[in-house]
């Protein structure tokens, strides 16, 4: 289906707004609506994000296609949810609710990979943390009910599309059911949703039901008991037979206590997420199947097009007085591509914007090009030209039919497909039509370069370090290690080295000589240990390159490396994968890769000292010095002194105006022995 993108104005007087091709954003408050005339909405989109109606952000892209199709659309950003009278104030939405948590799952947003409270929320006003709840899906959901009963809930966005099946959930340490059967959600939209968002406004709007919508690709819902008994009967001979076009996985009861048969769930979810031979795949928890349709079908350029030519202001509603950090970065960047078909194990983007690349027009990329230079904030820096990735514009497979029944999940590991198209002309023409616009000073490439690719490309390299790269370019060739990079489906370090150097000389060459690689790497990904890690380090001090950023494995719901972590083994091959679990080791991993840093110093000593790499201690050709400088025990005392920090002063509780014995406020005394089962007053009476 493709959007009426007549009925969409070019041109716009507005009284609130100056853009030159802007419309209004959609109410926020009953005020708003009411300024508008409108006495009722159609749908209610919630999200965990500040509403910001730039098309790198959900909420924004959706109501633009909604509007455009002729909806009206109310949003609900980062409500209060510990009432449902935010969710009250439009009325009753004609039509349904849109639930999302936001561009991030909540999890995630709110926690680092040590499970502690993140400082900011890059996603919010001032980047202040705490104005989305844990799971967030859940608690809109479940607001949503208690608003208006009745109200169709469609569920989506990252956080519900990547736990729409049974999974491992990281932060409470358990495989959690599908997110449906707690959320109550009528219908879960995962991946991109537009296409689908506006399909099931318009069946709402013709009467349909949301039962009769469970023919939608790239949709899952749950079955009630009753309708799962018919449901198997109705489809027993195609769920018995293999290579038909439904199949059973293990179901959650089997996935929460084998850790095998998780692993072959895993497998048989990521061999379906080609939409051109996905399968649709049914999950039994307890009495309930879960049903999971095909992928929809990857957008063609037309619809690119006309979803990110939607009149769309590119700021942050007015209602906000303070700038909101995940804005700020994107608020001057250009998308020209979704899809990534690297397949990193580690990487949500192939799960939720699938492997087959969608490009968008030169012309349609220009015509926004265009309308930013315009505009008169702009200070004529475009911030990034990219997508997933950044070098994978246009490049598709040169054998449709073969790419219609490939179950390959990277098109780039162990090698290059020899069918995939990886010809960089088209993009390097865009680039250099686009920093010839009149009032575009500067074109940069933010998004991540698969270097692999770039590197058959001597020209895409030399346009990069000269016209594209603010004297330090970031690339992501993310370990040293072969065991590691062959987990994580990504090529060898040496193949980094190539890159870097052609890129050094490219850059001489044009009189940037000291333009720098960033090299970013993970510590704690499956297949790291200790031993890889010092290898890692000891690859960065040869190399000269000390990192200012370190990322730890975070195992997000539903990726691959995520089964390895939970499972400890490889969901295809079944074979054995070392995992670094406990916070020690994490920790020294994660010291390892910044062993320069004094006050990490004594962590990296204790992972010398386990992996016996003493000889790494001291000397010209060690990590770190024999004696710990003066900054490093500084640093140690300053965390201790931290760790003490607070009030140790205690008051005695008064036994006799019936307060319990002891300290107020203090931890009930522990009253289990060294043996287990028998107690200290048990003991005593013993004696």
């Amino acid at each position: 289906m493709t959007l009426p993108i007549a009925r969409i104005p070019k041109k716009l007087t507005l009284k609130l707004w100056d853009e030159q091709y802007a419309a209004p954003f959609a109410p926020t408050t009953l005020a708003e609506m009411t300024a508008l005339g409108w006495d009722a909405v159609d749908v209610v989109f919630v999200t965990g994000d500040a509403y910001i109606d730039h098309p790198s952000f959900a909420m924004a892209i959706l109501h633009r296609s909604l509007a455009a199709a002729g909806f009206r659309v109310a949003i609900l950003s980062q409500p209060d949810w510990k009432t449902c009278d935010p969710w009250r104030q439009f009325g009753r939405p004609r039509l349904f609710f849109a639930v999302s948590a936001g561009n991030m799952d909540s999890l995630i947003n709110h926690y680092t990979a040590n499970k502690k409270v993140r400082n900011d929320d890059a996603y919010s006003p001032g980047g202040r943390i705490g104005l989305r709840p844990d799971r967030a899906t859940l608690v809109y959901s479940q607001r949503c009910r208690e608003a208006f009963s009745g109200v169709p809930v469609i569920a989506g966005g990252v956080e519900a599309s990547l736990r729409r099946l049974a999974h491992y959930d990281y932060w409470s340490d358990t495989v959690k059911r599908s997110i449906l059967l707690d959320c109550k959600a009528d219908l879960l939209v995962y991946g991109m949703g537009e296409t689908n968002i506006v399909e099931i406004a318009e069946r709402f709007k013709k009467g349909q039901t949301v039962k009769e919508m469970r023919d939608l690709r790239g949709v899952a819902y749950a079955l009630g008991a009753r309708e799962t008994t018919e449901f198997l009967s109705a489809h027993d001979s195609e769920l018995r037979t293999p290579n038909s076009a439904l199949q059973r996985i293990p179901s959650f009861e089997a996935v929460s206590t084998d850790k095998w048969q998780f692993a072959e769930a895993t497998r048989i979810i990521h061999h379906n997420t080609n939409p051109h031979n996905a399968v649709t795949l049914v999950q039994m928890h307890d009495r309930q199947a879960v049903v999971q349709t095909p992928p929809a079908l990857p957008l063609t350029q037309a619809q690119m097009d006309e979803y990110y030519g939607l009149p769309y202001t590119r700021r942050p509603h007015p209602s906000y007085t303070e700038a909101i950090p995940a804005h700020e970065m994107i608020k001057d960047s250009v998308t020209i591509l979704r899809g990534c078909f690297g397949g990193c194990t580690f990487c949500s983007i192939t799960a939720h914007q699938g492997r087959i690349i969608q490009s968008r027009s030169a012309e349609s990329v220009m015509a926004e090009v265009e309308k930013l230079a315009a505009d008169p904030g702009f200070k004529g820096i475009i911030s990034d030209i990219g997508g997933a990735t950044a070098n994978m514009y246009t490049m598709r497979c040169t054998r449709p039919e073969v790419e219609a029944k490939c179950r390959r999940l990277s098109c780039v590991h162990p090698t290059i497909c020899k069918l995939m198209g990886t010809d960089h002309g088209p993009l390097i023409q865009l680039m250099k039509d686009v920093r010839e616009v009149p009032g575009i000073r500067k074109v940069l490439v933010s998004s991540g370069i698969r270097m692999d690719l770039a590197q058959l490309s001597p020209e895409y390299v030399a346009e990069l370090a000269e016209h594209h790269t603010g004297g330090r370019l970031k690339v992501a060739p993310e370990h040293t290690s072969p065991t590691v990079l062959d987990v994580m489906k990504k090529p060898s370090i040496d193949n980094f080295g190539i890159f870097a150097k052609q890129f050094r000389e490219a850059s001489a060459s044009v009189g940037k000589p000291k333009q720098q690689i960033i090299p970013y790497f993970i510590a704690s990904h499956p297949g790291s240990n200790l031993a890889e890690m010092i290898d890692l380090a000891l690859y960065l001090k040869r190399s000269g390159y000390r990192p200012d950023q370190v990322q730890d494995f975070i195992p997000a719901p539903f990726d691959i490396a995520t089964c390895m972590y939970y499972t400890g083994l490889d969901p295809f091959t079944k074979k054995e994968v070392h995992i670094a679990k406990g916070l020690n080791n994490r920790k020294m991993q994660r010291a390892l890769m910044q062993f320069f840093k004094p006050e990490n110093y004594f962590d990296v000593r204790q992972a010398l000292i386990e992996a016996k790499r003493q000889d790494l201690i001291g000397g010209c050709e060690g990590l770190i010095a024999a004696e710990p400088p003066k900054e490093a025990i500084e640093a140690r005392r300053k965390k201790a002194n931290a760790a003490l920090k607070g009030d140790h002063y205690h008051t005695v509780a008064n036994p006799a105006k019936g307060e319990e014995p002891g300290e107020r406020g203090a931890e009930p005394a522990r009253t289990t022995g060294y043996r287990p089962g028998r107690t200290t007053a048990g003991r005593r009476r013993k004696r």
